[in-house]
């Protein structure tokens, strides 16, 4: 569980990235391992964080879900390098998927569009041609015409439960300040590092 000083430095300072005019302030690089111990990374974006962590969503049947099934600890990182000298956020910890009824309810809030996309794409899977794919959002766009797109099966959130978290900020002559919180059972311990 994030702590109040955390999730709300957390908080803030996501708030100053929204108002800096950063086109994706909730942009975050999202790594993970997959069951030979290859490194993956990809964007991935923030839709939600609480005291319980930070959620996305994506297809469950992509490579980064194959990875997280074989390996559930993760790794998130924000950049915001146009917020004072800059400022990267780090998380790592556990994901799990998210209840149904959560990933039900962000999916009822997408735009169509991208309801009709999730339906559509084979996650991560070899393409043939651009043509196939077009063809399969047209056959989606057929088949939910007139209603409401439901949440495909294969598709709904996770839930990274953080257990460290480090704030860097960025400093003239790369004299950075970094404060590195990590979870100890049911307390967190702080701790400056040399940049």
């Amino acid at each position: 569980m994030l702590i109040p000083p955390i999730l709300d430095t957390f908080r803030g300072l996501l708030a100053e990235a929204k108002a800096s005019g950063d086109l994706e302030p909730t942009a975050m690089n999202l790594s993970t391992v997959d069951g030979s111990g290859r490194v993956h990374s990809r964007i991935v974006l923030l839709k939600a964080v609480d005291e319980k962590g930070l959620r996305f969503f994506t297809n469950y049947e992509s490579a980064k879900a194959e990875e997280i099934a074989q390996h559930a600890q993760v790794a998130l990182c924000f950049h915001w390098k146009h917020i004072r000298e800059g400022i990267q956020v780090r998380f790592e910890g556990r994901a799990m998927k998210t209840a149904a009824d959560e990933s039900d309810a962000y999916f009822a809030s997408r735009a169509r569009g991208s309801q009709i996309g999730a339906w559509a794409s084979k996650q991560s899977q070899e393409l043939p041609n651009r043509q196939t794919f077009e063809d399969r959002v047209a056959h989606y766009e057929k088949e939910f015409a007139g209603r409401d797109v439901p949440r495909p099966p294969h598709w709904g959130g996770y839930l990274v439960e953080p257990d460290r978290v480090e704030f860097w900020y960025g400093a003239t002559f790369r004299l950075h300040e970094r404060i590195m919180h990590a979870a100890d059972g049911t307390s967190w311990t702080s701790r400056l590092l040399y940049p």
